[in-house]
């Protein structure tokens, strides 16, 4: 593999350059031997790749790699050596950017690395906490259990963010197909009675009035409000992506009434489920804190275990400095204190988080069931308003008339 690195001379001159080795470890030695410390070093990718490119088209979803975890399982428990294993998987997929990774990964493995090391290489395939329970299993000789203990964590990740999208789904959809029904009717309908009316010169009610002008203005001023609301997407989008902007829509999606509930109980459970997942495999409460904070998809809830791994090295613990933090919600902290105290700290996250899990689920449910019939008032009160204006307008002309 290619590797682009980093250096520094004895006299403190930096390097910079390209080696090829089996081994990120193997680079390091290199460079030693030729009086070289090594400062940065990563996998050479080009700007444009066949192998990029691939990865683009087609991308790994997490359930191959969970299948793939559970088959790896599976032949290893029936007494297949690891490059057997590989290669008979290899042999059944049919995503190519999968098929090459694994294609290097039994290179890895044949060159003397072990399955993590080997996977790790791979970080937009494998999550790294994922590589990192592999270490703990090889080490321990239970790699076949955390293989189907990762895939399982794999599995309830990606319920959890289907259930989110769920609740999401239909009011996207309907807030559509809202601003499509009302734009028809603002451009092409009320225009076309408006002329009607100015003809017959008849005294118009109130609110159809109000929607003719409120028509005319969308119409005069179409391509100012749509530059309008162009900049201030982009304006958004722009700040969204910076360090506090993504610190601020973290905190909005978890203050969502509502949604913000289900958003604070799935990432309460995702935080119990990788620490009861990494203490089992063997790894102390020092190096899991760094990898679940990695891991954290929220940046609210990774500065608050940022502070309480602060506090635990401290030597607080890890129940005292979450009580400290209102993110963490009160059953989960007893829960850590009562795992300290009888040294079942693994066991007592997996029930928080099966706890978290249940219940957002039901909140989940709670909500698209709440949301559909609100969606459907709120568009049933928009046109209805529209056709009153229409219709209003047809009595008082009659009227007016006889």
């Amino acid at each position: 593999m290619l590797y682009q690195y980093v250096a520094c001379s004895e006299s403190g001159e930096i390097v910079r350059g390209k080696l090829t080795a089996i081994s990120e470890d193997a680079i390091a030695e290199m460079l030693g031997v030729a009086g070289y410390r090594l400062i940065n070093l990563h996998p050479f990718v080009p700007f444009l790749s066949l192998g990029k490119l691939t990865a683009q088209l087609f991308p790994v979803k997490p359930t191959e790699v969970i299948m793939l975890f559970r088959q790896l399982a599976l032949l290893l428990d029936s007494g297949v050596n690891i490059v057997t294993s590989f290669e008979l998987m290899q042999e059944q997929i049919t995503n190519r950017t999968l098929k090459k990774v694994v294609s290097e990964v039994i290179a890895d493995i044949r060159a003397g690395n072990q399955l993590s090391t080997a996977m790790s290489r791979h970080p937009e395939v494998f999550p790294i906490l994922a590589c990192r329970s592999l270490s703990i299993g090889e080490q321990t000789g239970s790699l076949e259990t955390m293989l189907r203990q990762i895939a399982d964590y794999m599995e309830k990740e990606i319920a959890t963010k289907k259930g989110i999208k769920g609740a999401l789904m239909y009011p996207a959809i309907a807030l559509l197909v809202t601003a499509v029904v009302v734009g028809v009717l603002m451009f092409f309908v009320i225009p076309a009675f408006s002329g009607f009316y100015a003809d017959l010169g008849a005294e118009l009610p109130a609110i159809t009035q109000m929607m003719l002008d409120l028509s005319t203005i969308l119409r005069e001023n179409f391509m100012i409000i749509i530059l309008s609301i162009l900049i201030a997407v982009a304006t958004s989008f722009a700040y969204f992506r910076t360090v506090d902007g993504k610190y601020t829509l973290d905190k909005i999606m978890l203050r969502v009434p509502q949604l913000g509930r289900v958003k604070h109980l799935n990432e309460l459970a995702r935080c119990s489920r990788s620490i009861s997942l990494l203490y089992t495999a063997g790894l102390p409460l020092t190096e899991i804190m760094p990898l679940v904070i990695q891991g954290c998809s929220n940046r609210v809830m990774a500065q608050a275990l940022h502070a309480v791994q602060t506090d635990m090295l401290k030597g607080e613990g890890l129940a005292k400095p979450m009580q400290k933090n209102k993110i963490f919600l009160p059953m989960m902290v007893q829960m850590v204190k009562v795992g300290e105290e009888t040294g079942n700290l693994d066991s007592s996250l997996q029930a928080v988080a099966n706890n978290y899990e249940a219940e957002a689920q039901d909140k989940t449910k709670s909500l698209i069931a709440m949301i559909q019939p609100m969606m459907t008032i709120v568009i049933a009160g928009i046109v209805g308003v529209i056709a009153l204006s229409m219709v209003s307008a047809m009595y008082s002309m009659y009227g007016q008339a006889f």
